[in-house]
């Protein structure tokens, strides 16, 4: 199962994909966001041609599981993205990915401005690493299957 990973923030959204058997995911690439509208298309546009089965909105939920205004926008962010791809569209719980990202870029020896190109998409790893590894039951499951049906 091939999975599309985003990371959103402010002024990028990190773009990751895990490899078809759903084991391993790798950092793709960085979307500079100007527009909502422009960003859902892109997001679309990628999901169409890496033909993804799924796609992961990292959930940047406050310490206590609240949803603040950063949690509210994915949320949106979502109900938006459901309406252009016809693959299922998850939140996942991403407190402190990008965080763990940079920690994991710097214990590599990358230098500040590499730091600064890739962190996004690495969290973006991270949350879909995190998925995979949380929910090892679809890895392996044929297309459709729900956990019930398995």
């Amino acid at each position: 199962m091939t999975i599309l990973g985003l990371d959103l923030g402010e002024r990028r959204i990190g773009v990751a994909l895990s490899d078809p058997t759903g084991t391993v995911a790798v950092p793709l690439l960085t979307i500079s966001h100007t527009a909502v509208r422009r960003d859902l298309a892109e997001v679309a546009q990628l999901a169409k041609s890496r033909r993804v089965e799924r796609i992961v909105v990292g959930w940047p939920r406050n310490m206590d599981g609240t949803s603040g205004p950063a949690a509210r926008k994915a949320e949106a962010f979502v109900r938006a993205l459901r309406g252009l791809v016809d693959v299922p569209v998850d939140l996942w719980d991403e407190r402190l990915s990008t965080a763990a990202a940079e920690r994991a870029l710097i214990e590599a020896g990358a230098r500040r401005e590499h730091r600064r190109a890739v962190r996004d998409r690495v969290a973006a790893a991270l949350i879909v690493q995190n998925y995979l590894e949380a929910r090892p039951w679809e890895r392996d499951a044929p297309a459709g299957a729900t956990r019930e049906g398995i």
